[in-house]
């Protein structure tokens, strides 16, 4: 697999009565974790594009809270520590960014201020820094805001600015509290393609959040088999339980809720992702199963941070698993 951060050993030129070995990766990706990380953030663009126009600029509160509070956190820490500024390298404006894109539109930039200070120093420092963090760091941020401002994460009444009131409400929360019918059939999906429904700011139009993945794949930052693999995984088990009676069809799994931001922009994280492709699969499909599981059966609407958030948890179990057999050895 190829170093992401470009970091590591080039493999020197063998002289004459002399072979230097050492360690992988010999073939780098070429690209700096600062080019990486300020890429995946362009990749995003789109969803913030799509949620100003839907919500209005007031969206950009809370997402600036956020990056203030993780970038600032970062700062400080690195201060505090006198370690190397990473703040550079966009890690934390990125993690600030997706915390920001996966809360309610009218949530408050002192609470999404407050998660970023929590997914830079309880999901990423003290694990080590960057490289080193068992779960995404965005995402522990959000279950610390969603445990401490229940109210505010659940809170969808900021009016959509180009639709009627009906969007108010998130389409999950309909199918699981409410009357789904509120929810035109005929409208769905054309609604959760173009993302004016109710929901988290960067979560709500699919389409946005494809353009993204295909940046990020054509570029090769994310794993396609993690992408393909929750989608074939919600697919199929969203399919089995709506065959069986149970919820609603599997392109409404996919398309709504934070599923496909989750499997184009969090599940894909380098460091909280199995390293294998085997692994990947097993990770993807996974998660997949353990959203639709949790937001048929849960008492929660929604799922996907959880899923990715215990994914991330089985990760060394994974990669020990599907880690490759040495030639000529047994497995």
């Amino acid at each position: 697999m190829a170093n992401p951060s470009g970091t590591g050993s080039e493999l020197p030129a063998v002289s004459e009565g002399n072979l230097h070995l050492v360690t992988s990766p010999h073939v780098h990706f070429g690209w700096s974790t600062a080019r990486i990380m300020w890429l995946v953030t362009a990749a995003l663009l789109p969803c913030l594009a799509v949620a100003v126009y839907h919500f209005g600029p007031g969206v950009l509160a809370p997402v600036a809270g956020a990056i203030v509070g993780a970038v600032g956190t970062e700062w400080v820490l690195n201060r505090a520590s006198r370690r190397p500024d990473t703040v550079g390298d966009g890690s934390a404006f990125l993690t600030g960014l997706l915390l920001g894109m996966i809360v309610p539109p009218g949530f408050s930039p002192v609470h999404a201020a407050l998660g970023g200070v929590v997914a830079i120093g309880l999901g990423k420092a003290v694990f080590g820094g960057l490289g080193h963090n068992t779960f995404n760091p965005a995402l522990v941020g959000r279950a610390f805001l969603q445990a401490s401002f229940p109210a505010g994460m659940t809170d969808w009444s900021t009016a959509v600015a180009r639709v009627d009131a009906v969007s108010r409400a998130t389409p999950l929360g309909l199918l699981k509290f409410g009357d789904p019918s509120q929810f035109p059939a005929d409208l769905a999906t054309e609604r959760l393609l173009a993302g004016n429904i109710g929901g988290c700011i960067g979560e709500t139009s699919a389409a946005a959040i494809l353009l993204g993945g295909v940046i990020l794949v054509a570029t090769r930052i994310a794993s396609w088999h993690i992408i393909v693999s929750m989608l074939a995984g919600g697919a199929l088990f969203g399919g089995l339980f709506h065959l069986a009676g149970v919820g609603p069809s599997p392109l409404f799994h996919l398309l709504s809720g934070g599923f496909l931001f989750g499997a184009v922009f969090m599940a894909t994280d380098y460091v909280s992702s199995p390293l294998t492709h085997r692994g990947q699969w097993i990770f993807g499909l996974g998660i997949a199963l353990l959203t639709i599981m949790i937001r048929l059966f849960g008492g929660l609407p929604e799922g996907v941070m959880y899923a990715i958030l215990l994914a991330n948890a089985a990760v060394p179990l994974i990669n020990r698993a599907t880690r490759p057999t040495i030639y000529g050895a047994k497995r």
